[in-house]
């Protein structure tokens, strides 16, 4: 089975970032989480970011509010795939700093951006890259989408009555 490891620079990211975990949790993809700050533990970042592959990890999800290193130092150090997550923190300028460091990635060090404090869509994101590869994944994901399409449809039909 693949994993996910869903990576913050701080707890109080974990509001935002419980998003991706219940919809990991919903198509029943194992996750690995935890706090790894760019700033303040540098070296479990260094750590973290060029051992997660031989422990199992598929995808990384990276989630950071402020000036928002996580993402791209991650990305900068592991050959798995990355997708940022801009957090709007308390430090913040309305979120666009975070969304500028994680979406601004140099050529050669690529980073997936997802919206602002849209851990749903990182989550979402990182099943359909393990669903490339694992078929109950992707017949998940399938399901899921097609519950979306259909919770349009009866929300349009109830606007004609």
């Amino acid at each position: 089975m693949m994993k996910v490891a869903v990576i913050m620079g701080s707890i109080s990211d974990m509001p935002v970032m419980q998003e991706a975990i219940d919809i990991l949790k919903a198509f029943d993809i194992e996750i690995e989480i935890d706090i790894v700050s760019a700033h303040r533990t540098p070296e479990k970042l260094f750590d973290f970011s060029k051992n997660a592959h031989t422990r199992g990890i598929s995808v990384i999800i990276a989630g950071a509010g402020g000036a928002a290193h996580l993402p791209g130092m991650v990305a900068s150090m592991s050959p798995l795939p990355v997708i940022g997550v801009p957090v709007k923190s308390s430090n913040s300028i309305d979120g666009w700093d975070s969304v500028l460091s994680i979406l601004q990635m140099p050529g050669g060090v690529p980073v997936a951006t997802v919206a602002l404090n849209g851990s749903k869509n990182a989550g979402i994101l990182a099943a359909q890259i393990i669903g490339s590869h694992d078929k109950s994944v992707m017949e998940k994901i399938i399901k899921y989408k097609t519950g979306l399409k259909e919770a349009v449809n009866i929300a349009s039909e109830s606007l004609k009555k």
